[in-house]
């Protein structure tokens, strides 16, 4: 198989939804199945965006609120942001894939994946698909649509079938 210099660059994108989850899980189990787990040709990149904790409180608090607030807010998105390595780790032990990279990376998803695959020469950029209706999408934006038309690789977006 591929030795480490030849290996291509695989980011995934994750946050805290199942969505993200079961993305990650499935691109393991379409790519890094065993007998491949140990021996892919891809190096992966887990790459976690996490919100300022500034605009997060700018959107929402008063002016004079959002200095009392900032800390904790801060304080929770990090521990949001740990939650999700910590899952994504556990997904890489149970799936036998080690040639991982974790980062957790401030700023909006988009830019923060875009930026990702120009930093790790990335081939491939996995993320999931909230299944955001047509209005929802337009008002929050859409990370899968930003990177398929911003970022400089094949872009696979994964989505969650329906459950009954």
């Amino acid at each position: 198989m591929a030795t480490l210099e030849e290996k291509q660059v695989m980011v995934v994108g994750i946050d805290d939804s199942q969505h993200s989850t079961y993305a990650l899980e499935w691109t393991f189990d379409h790519f890094f199945n065993p007998p491949l787990a140990s021996n892919s040709p891809f190096k992966v990149v887990v790459v976690h965006a996490k919100t300022s904790a500034t605009s997060v409180v700018a959107s929402l608090a008063e002016p004079g609120i959002a200095d009392e607030v900032l800390p904790q807010v801060e304080s929770d998105l990090k521990k949001i942001a740990a939650r999700g390595i910590e899952k994504a780790k556990e997904i890489c032990i149970s799936k036998s894939v080690s040639d991982v990279i974790f980062e957790v990376v401030e700023g909006d998803p988009r830019n923060v994946l875009r930026e990702a695959v120009e930093k790790h020469h990335a081939s491939v950029l996995v993320v999931g698909s909230h299944g955001y209706g047509a209005i929802k999408r337009a008002v929050l934006g859409s990370v899968s649509d930003f990177c398929v038309h911003h970022a400089n690789c094949t872009v696979m977006i994964v989505k969650r079938p329906k459950m009954p």
